[in-house]
């Protein structure tokens, strides 16, 4: 059958979703005012297009998975874009990039503190890992941006040219607390010390719970345990050591000495079990679990000639068996899914600027963006309402974006009101109206 297309007058809605993000932007956070007293030279004092306006354009195209600047051009003159958003008008594309231009990344400081304010305002609830520990899971991830000329652009760890940007999540949620942009030659242990206090005060402002930091071994350093320890910033953790020069043979005798012997199959022994070591710039003996690993036969019974060893070992502040210790550790590696949220999902790994501060900023506002589409898909969980019927414990951001933001409905104006009517097979009518309600009545 071929169907006859025509275009009508009736204002079909796809993002309708934008209403909810600027219900949260409006109604839970300074952050737009704070913009709005923040002076820049360039600007006039009384501007077309406002600090705040810039913000929440941008925000809201972060959250339809789109990060190009001319992706704004779409929404130019959309009404209900406007309304949603609280916002006189959509700025173009070479306004939104001027503007950000402008600023650099000196909005960083403003957004990062008020990205935590807004989670502690909608109370979000924290998942702990184990027990009561909370987790706040620190590492760098590269953004591949090979082939392009853009500043601080270079070879990362990965062996690809881009960024190294660290990132902090908080939760089993993973709710993105703190970021930093680098280049992609930085070491990832470079500035880490003073991200790390950073962070753990804004992890105790966004939580009251305890706190679990984890980190791998590119960030085996004094420096960073010292930190862990002092009475402002001090919290529980787990980091994964670097063996550096440490002899493999050493570490299999303290296994055989003070270990547990595991045997899995035939020429195979993992001994795990702990000991204690001196740190610099520390009184105590820092508690050390290790894994040791001797293989003299491998899986296809080939028998070595010498014995192949595998040594990981890790400093820890608890006081768990070393085998619940290296499990919680091993959890570390979820937050390689909330990296590809960010770098896929909101489609930011091949960011849209030249300029490294432009683009640090950008980064910025996308956590903000990461963090709201995180509230919305956390409170679509709160009431069994949703067509999917799988048990999950979060929704994947890439479902937040196709099923509650892009949500369509049809514009209506009738007696000096405004009304959305979503059609009548909609299936997440439900949740949509529940969300938006719990964000837009204050």
């Amino acid at each position: 059958m071929n169907f006859k297309l025509v275009q009508s007058n009736e204002l079909i809605i796809t993002p309708t979703g934008v209403a909810i993000i600027g219900a949260i932007l409006n109604n839970n956070t300074n952050l737009l005012k704070r913009l709005n007293e923040f002076k820049i030279p360039e600007v006039l004092e009384d501007p077309e297009i406002t600090n705040a306006e810039i913000l929440k354009s941008y925000v809201a195209l972060l959250c339809m998975g789109k990060s190009d600047f001319e992706s704004i051009e779409e929404y130019r003159g959309n009404e209900f874009f406007m309304k949603a958003l609280g916002i006189n008008k959509v700025p173009s594309c070479s306004t939104l990039r001027q503007r950000l231009d402008m600023v650099k990344n000196k909005w960083n400081k403003i957004i990062l503190e008020e990205n935590v304010n807004l989670l502690k305002e909608i109370g979000v609830n924290y998942t702990p890992c184990y027990k009561s520990y909370i987790p706040l899971d620190i590492d760098v991830s590269p953004f591949d941006n090979s082939k392009t000329k853009k500043e601080g652009v270079s070879r990362t760890y990965k062996g690809c040219d881009g960024f190294a940007p660290i990132f902090a999540y908080l939760g089993d949620e993973g709710y993105c607390i703190n970021m930093e942009f680098r280049e992609g030659k930085v070491h990832c242990q470079k500035g880490t010390p003073e991200f790390l206090k950073q962070t753990l005060l804004y992890a105790k402002k966004a939580t009251q719970g305890n706190i679990l930091v984890r980190l791998d071994s590119g960030n085996d350093s004094a420096d960073n345990i010292i930190i862990l320890h002092n009475k402002e910033t001090k919290a529980d953790f787990i980091i994964k050591r670097n063996l550096r020069k440490e002899k493999l043979e050493e570490w299999l005798k303290t296994a055989k000495e003070k270990g547990k012997c595991n045997q899995p199959r035939d020429g195979k022994k993992v001994y795990i079990g702990e000991t204690y070591l001196d740190i610099k710039g520390l009184e105590n003996k820092q508690r050390v679990i290790f894994e040791v690993t001797e293989r003299t036969i491998d899986k296809k019974g080939q028998v070595f000639m010498f014995p192949e060893v595998q040594v990981d070992t890790y400093w820890t502040s608890l006081s768990e068996t070393p085998e619940e210790v290296i499990e919680l550790y091993h959890n570390h590696g979820t937050s390689e899914q909330f990296h590809s949220e960010i770098k896929t999902d909101l489609d930011l790994e091949r960011l849209p600027s030249g300029k490294f501060d432009t683009n640090s900023l950008v980064l910025t506002m996308g956590i903000f963006a990461y963090n709201i589409l995180k509230i919305i898909g956390q409170e679509s969980l709160k009431v069994d309402d949703a067509p999917a019927r799988k048990k999950i414990k979060r929704r994947r951001l890439k479902t937040v974006i196709k099923n509650i933001i892009t949500i369509a409905s049809k514009l209506v104006k009738h007696a000096g009101s405004i009304k959305l009517n979503f059609g009548k097979c909609c299936s997440w009518f439900d949740t949509f109206k529940r969300i938006y309600y719990r964000f837009a009545i204050t």
